[in-house]
């Protein structure tokens, strides 16, 4: 495209899932869209309240992004203006970083005709995010299933479930550096086994849309959920609501501070008022899977 406008759209993403910790990662329907226009200088405009404090020029992560695919590529940047617009929380666990990752990669795709096969969109993804399952959701949409160790990248993608979500967002942001500091640095290895069955059969489960047991295994976690819970207020009273709703589980959305409820399909909205009414700390937002990554359009 060039030097012509486009418009990036990218959508938020939940990970984990509970023991699918930095593997799984789910395309969710709230969205970024970053409007790509020509200029004389990089500049960021964000269109949303909330965004106070993000870099605006070429220190912002977009940018930052654009430039490590395009000096790969041996390229010159193209200096542009992006219009940005989301409905992703920011800071909260829905992948917003990612998204901002993924629409650098696809804006530099396109303003220089790289022709990049989604593999490699992953690749640049994965190596600026540091893990894989947000990510590469983000990029392909659906499900995806990641093995990542800064040296390998496979990855399974499967399509949108047909189940409704709920996200509850806190009225505060929680950086995943944090969140991760809150980790053991070992785990017993015969927990590490458990949690590892769990893992797996919840892949199998995904893979073959049994969500009852994926439900089930997302309360079984033992990677991180144990450790981290503690600083969500109601954590476990959401998760007995949620079951009294009907939900096939909850869980952390990635690091938190956000978390997630999967639910039938159809039963989102109905879900997200009762929760919302039931705990007026979060703020309880609707959502369902999509199949659709990081898309382009004119």
């Amino acid at each position: 495209m060039g030097n012509t406008p486009f418009t990036v759209t990218v959508p938020a993403t939940t990970a984990n899932l509970g023991p699918g910790f930095d593997s799984i990662g789910i395309a969710l329907s709230l969205y970024m869209t970053v409007k790509v226009e020509p200029a004389d200088r990089w500049m960021v405009v964000y269109e949303d309240e909330g965004m106070q404090g993000i870099p605006t020029d070429e220190d912002n992560l977009i940018v930052q992004t654009i430039g490590k695919v395009v000096r790969r590529a041996g390229r010159d940047m193209i200096p542009c203006t992006l219009r940005v617009k989301s409905d992703i929380p920011l800071g909260k666990g829905l992948g917003s970083s990612a998204a901002a990752i993924a629409a650098g990669i696809e804006i530099a795709d396109q303003l220089h005709d790289l022709k990049m096969n989604q593999k490699e969109k992953m690749w640049f993804g994965v190596d600026i995010e540091g893990h894989a399952d947000n990510v590469t959701a983000a990029i392909a949409g659906g499900v995806t299933i990641s093995f990542y160790d800064h040296t390998s990248l496979e990855v399974m993608k499967f399509d949108s479930p047909p189940i409704g979500g709920v996200v509850l967002v806190p009225p505060v942001e929680l950086k995943t550096d944090h969140s991760r500091g809150l980790l053991p640095h070992q785990l017993d290895h015969k927990k590490a086994t458990e949690g590892s069955a769990a893992s797996s059969l919840m892949a199998a489960a995904l893979a073959k849309g049994e969500w009852s047991l994926v439900g089930r295994m997302m309360d079984r976690d033992i990677f991180h959920e144990p450790y981290r819970k503690k600083m969500f207020p109601d954590f476990e009273a959401v998760r007995e609501a949620s079951h009294a709703q009907g939900a096939y589980g909850m869980t952390l959305s990635g690091a938190g501070p956000s978390l997630f409820v999967a639910v039938h399909s159809g039963r989102e909205e109905e879900a997200a008022r009762v929760l919302g009414e039931k705990f007026p700390y979060y703020t309880c937002i609707a959502v369902t899977p999509v199949a659709e990554g990081a898309t382009v359009s004119n």
